[in-house]
């Protein structure tokens, strides 16, 4: 399994928009193959940070299986324009799993 992550700073003031958003968005990636889950968390410093978790079966499932989608270009038309600055957006790798 392979995590992204992406920190997702919006425009101050646009946070009920972006959320309807990204809830019109969510099923567009949970249609790639490949894909597990995701997770959408909100920032309790910074008003308008969230923090995006994917889970994907393999790094090429996002970055070509999902970004190369026409799915991928709703999304983007969807949400990109909330950002400011653009994200950076990185994938992790599982190293020393613990389980209780």
């Amino acid at each position: 399994m392979i995590l992204e992550v992406a920190i997702l700073d919006i425009l101050p003031g646009t946070d009920a928009k972006y959320l309807d958003a990204f809830e019109k968005a969510s099923p567009l990636i949970a249609e790639i193959p490949g894909y597990i889950s995701h997770t959408l968390k909100k920032c309790m410093e910074r008003d308008s940070r969230y923090l995006l978790l994917v889970q994907w079966e393999t790094l090429e499932d996002d970055t070509i299986g999902f970004r190369t989608s026409p799915q991928y270009d709703e999304w983007k038309n969807l949400l990109h324009h909330f950002y400011d600055p653009h994200p950076i957006v990185e994938h992790y790798e599982t190293l020393f799993p613990i389980s209780t």
